[in-house]
């Protein structure tokens, strides 16, 4: 029997509401996989959930962090278990939704973190090489220790460039090879997974542009200077996410909030595809394609005709 349900996806394709359906439709709460979402007073630069979307559903993981922390996956890990954990002994669903894969399949396994997992002068050490030498050294530097893991990685992907550094320097084993080892472990949920994307790719992205006019409507500019307000240090890894990190130079006068925009889309649109990548080597994702925009009451429908057919009730 599955314990858990999940709602994968690249960016948005709906998966806080088909998450909020089908957590009343099989009596469940919502645990957020969002490593940004959960940061307090960010919630429309991370597309957070409303009160008006939960729909009374209760949702775990959002905006439980102070944004001058730097939660690892590790963190994420130990404190999203409790909930999933405290869901299930109340004889509730734990829907898990999100598009961190990383974060999820941490959770699903319940990972045996390498070294490293919660920071330290190592991790100090690279960032600092960061800000002087730039992503693409440290690439580099990777694509010669650990060249499995260079492959995979976007020269923008700063966080995972760094950690891969990170378990190398401290422990001598390459990442590639620790996730080989812990992959071997049985999980520890079993689960259904839904997946929402757009069988032409054109459409996800026009969603997405459509996505970032709305944050920046809504108010982008103004939750990051209420967070630099805050005191929150500009170099706060917060502050480095997508939509952050373009509006952050447009207070500093360093670009137009038009230039903003567009580099904000740009980069959405990348790590959506990136997203994508990282799904697409699950076999096991039961895929619902929207066509140009989301038909909601079919695919909450063909949904719950898959839970239902895994033996979920």
């Amino acid at each position: 029997m599955p314990d858990v349900i999940c709602v994968v996806g690249p960016t948005a394709t709906g998966k806080t509401k088909m998450g909020t359906a089908l957590a009343k439709r099989f009596d469940g709460e919502v645990v957020s996989v969002d490593s940004m979402q959960l940061y307090r007073g960010m919630a429309i630069g991370t597309a957070a959930p409303t009160m008006e979307e939960m729909e009374g559903i209760p949702h775990h993981m959002i905006a439980v962090a102070d944004p001058r922390e730097n939660w690892s996956v590790a963190r994420y890990t130990a404190e999203a278990d409790h909930c999933v954990q405290d869901i299930l002994r109340r004889g509730r669903r734990p829907v898990l939704v999100g598009g961190t894969g990383l974060y999820l399949d941490a959770l699903l396994r319940g990972t045996d973190f390498a070294a490293g997992s919660s920071g330290g002068e190592i991790r100090e050490a690279l960032y600092r090489r960061l800000k002087a030498e730039g992503a693409a050294a440290l690439l580099e530097e990777l694509r010669r220790i650990d060249p499995e893991t260079a492959a995979r990685l976007h020269p923008h992907d700063e966080k995972r460039i760094l950690r891969a550094l990170e378990i190398w320097q401290e422990t001598g084993e390459t990442i590639a090879a620790h996730d080989r080892r812990t992959q071997t472990v049985p999980p520890r949920y079993e689960a259904v997974y839904i997946g929402l994307t757009f069988a032409n790719r054109a459409a996800l992205y026009r969603r997405i542009d459509r996505r970032v006019d709305e944050m920046v409507t809504r108010g982008l500019l103004q939750e990051v200077q209420a967070l630099l307000r805050s005191d929150l240090p500009p170099d706060a890894t917060a502050l480095q996410a997508i939509g952050y990190k373009q509006f952050l130079s447009v207070e500093r006068g360093e670009r137009t909030v038009e230039d903003a925009v567009a580099e904000v889309k740009l980069r959405s649109r990348q790590y959506a595809k990136r997203q994508l990548t990282w799904l697409r080597r699950n076999s096991l994702i039961h895929w619902i394609e929207w066509e140009d925009e989301p038909n909601f009451p079919a695919g909450i429908q063909k949904a719950t005709e898959i839970l239902t057919a895994a033996g979920i009730s």
